[in-house]
């Protein structure tokens, strides 16, 4: 009897099997991939319940104890331990406590490349309980100042071969900021960190200063574009950079691994993912001050690399590379990013062997993430019945021509079918909090979504467009509104208007993003209407962006109109100017290409066109 009944009891677990592999074959894959979620909050849960909010920082003083001498940064082949970081970023803080007048949740702002200090300023500011901003170091000029003036640092920091950035708005400066550099020789009325931390003591600060009564307290500024105007001081709670640091550890990282952080640590995801993902874990981070696709494989294997971090275009340079002998001989197992073109994704593995491309999708200030657990080609993640129950968002019809989300007679919002392109939204409750942005609670606001499917719902409204196919897996398809990507950043399109329309010889100015093939996100354009008898002055226009803007955020384009479309709403029409693009075949209108080499803006002939289609011409 036993064995008829074992052999009848194994029949079935196969047929089981056979069927779950059939009709759910992501169940194990996700299964386990939730267990690791809920793991994780169980863990946070655990120390709350015991008094202890438990921080990055706590986690790194913890290694610090427990393996002092394991490398932590390697920059340009110098390595700096746990003990290391710990002490100099023990300096840090004893110069500010004893040279200063901050105290526990003063504002400081940091302008550092990526360099071993950007850390240690980091988390000496940290052991002060100080809430550190981060710049990004390619802007200057009226966004720099307009960065400073939204998140009121008391104390700016800025590293030495970028305190010529900050001398060209030293005077616009309130007059309570100070100025320290790390630098030995500094300008009147700025102060030498560098000296000072030469003869500072390396003793620990009072864990007093930096100890959290609520994990959901500010504790980092970090810049976004958002979706319009100048760049905006995205508020990072503790919370979110404890969420941010289990990205690594997520996707299969271990203490073992060595990163590789290619990315600005002035962004989240090197900064929470790659430096707090390495705390997380205790791993090794390898800081290259700027992505080189010539040298990259080459630091890989000189580093001993297990995992690096990208954006699709990191990759898509890497592709382009001239191929070369033993190009899959390294020891690159994982690589963790977003923005992977399911092409350049197939391309990548093809030529580099067999590394897992971990894709994420989330913004700094958002309140949703997703995570391609399964590595499906092309898809920023998954969701399923268990998934929703954590994060509850929705995808919803939006109007591509009033550029605001649908509403039906009744002013609900609704869903779009699957398959269909919709705007990602995230309810913002309790569990999934939105903090907003430092200043004007306007731009806050402005990223809300009322009364979407019920009377005094709110979500936070990412700005994308997300197709969910009939599997469950999630790809990002566009964004809407007054942003757009280009060179792994954010272009807010006003911003750009803005410095083009300071030029007295431009009456309106109309920016967007113009798909390019073979390149990732969009390139600027924009698009003018010039004063009544003014003519056209094209150096002129080349020298008010190129000194006002970061490089990304130049238009490659330019096009010259008599009139332009409003919408109902009296907002530049952007959706045909996109769709029509840049070819000048299809426009009638005078097209002009930046040209660096000529310091100005050229006719785009058809043959100019051509060459950039062909990859010819770079941009």
């Amino acid at each position: 009897m036993l064995l008829p009944w074992l052999a009848g009891l194994g029949t079935g677990l196969i047929f089981l099997h056979c069927l779950q592999k059939l009709m759910f074959p992501y169940f194990w894959d996700d299964f386990w991939f939730l267990l690791k979620v809920i793991s994780y909050g169980v863990q946070m849960q655990m120390y709350r319940l015991r008094g202890q909010l438990d921080t990055v920082l706590e986690k790194f003083l913890r290694h610090a104890k427990r393996q002092p001498h394991k490398p932590f940064i390697i920059h340009e082949g110098q390595i700096y331990t746990y003990q290391d970081v710990d002490k100099r970023s023990n300096q840090v803080a004893q110069v500010f406590l004893n040279h200063s007048s901050l105290k526990k949740g003063d504002v400081v702002a940091l302008l550092l490349s990526n360099e071993p200090d950007f850390v240690h300023v980091w988390f000496g500011l940290a052991k002060l309980g100080c809430v550190v901003a981060f710049l990004n170091s390619n802007i200057r000029a009226r966004s720099l100042l307009h960065c400073m003036l939204t998140c009121e640092p008391r104390v700016l920091v800025v590293g030495a071969d970028l305190l010529g950035t900050i001398e060209e708005i030293l005077a616009s400066l309130p007059k309570d900021v100070s100025i320290w550099a790390l630098k030995d020789s500094v300008p009147q009325g700025v102060i030498s960190l560098k000296q000072k931390l030469s003869t500072a003591s390396e003793e620990p600060v009072s864990r007093s200063h930096y100890a959290v009564s609520s994990l959901k307290s500010t504790c980092l500024y970090i810049f976004t574009s958002g979706t319009t105007g100048l760049p905006k001081a995205a508020v990072i709670s503790q919370l979110q950079v404890l969420k941010g640091s289990a990205g690594l550890w997520a996707f299969g990282c271990t203490a073992d691994d060595i990163v590789y952080i290619t990315l600005p640590l002035y962004h989240s995801s090197a900064a929470l993912l790659g430096i707090g993902g390495c705390v997380a874990l205790g791993a090794t981070c390898v800081i290259k001050k700027k992505f080189s696709a010539s040298q990259f494989w080459n630091d890989c294997k000189k580093y001993n690399v297990t995992v690096f971090q990208y954006i699709g275009e990191l990759c898509r340079y890497l592709c382009k590379q001239p191929k070369r002998e033993g190009e899959k001989c390294h020891q690159v197992r994982l690589a963790v990013g977003n923005g992977l073109r399911s092409d350049v994704w197939t391309q990548f593995l093809d030529r580099y062997g067999d590394i897992k491309m971990c894709e994420f999708y989330g913004a700094t200030e958002g309140n949703i993430c997703f995570m391609n657990h399964t590595g499906k080609i092309g898809s920023v993640g998954r969701t399923n019945f268990f998934y929703k129950l954590f994060f509850n968002f929705d995808l919803i019809k939006y109007d591509f021509q009033k550029d605001t989300p649908m509403r039906n007679a009744q002013n609900w919002c609704s869903r779009v079918k699957k398959g269909e392109p919709g705007l990602l939204i995230s309810c913002v409750n309790n569990k999934n909090p939105f903090f907003g942005y430092a200043g004007s609670y306007t731009h806050t606001k402005n990223k809300l979504l009322f009364d979407v499917f019920k009377k005094g719902d709110v979500y936070f409204n990412t700005g994308d467009l997300m197709v969910q196919d009939e599997e469950n897996f999630l790809y990002f398809w566009d964004r809407i509104g007054d942003t757009f990507r280009w060179k792994g950043e954010n272009v807010a399109t006003t911003e750009v208007a803005d410095i083009i329309g300071m030029l007295d010889f431009i009456q309106e100015t109309n920016v967007y993003g113009v798909a390019v093939s073979g390149y990732e996100g969009k390139a600027g354009m924009a698009s003018i209407i010039l004063k009544p008898n003014k003519s056209l002055n094209l150096e002129k226009f080349y020298e008010q962006v190129v000194t006002s803007l970061p490089s990304y955020a130049c238009p490659r384009f330019l096009r010259i109109q008599e009139k332009m479309e409003t919408t109902e709403t009296f907002k530049l029409q952007k959706f045909q100017l996109v769709e029509e693009g840049f070819n000048p075949l299809k426009i009638s209108d005078p097209l002009y290409l930046m040209d660096n080499l000529k310091k100005s803006y050229v006719p785009l002939t058809q043959e100019l066109y051509e060459q950039i289609i062909s990859g010819e011409i770079k941009l």
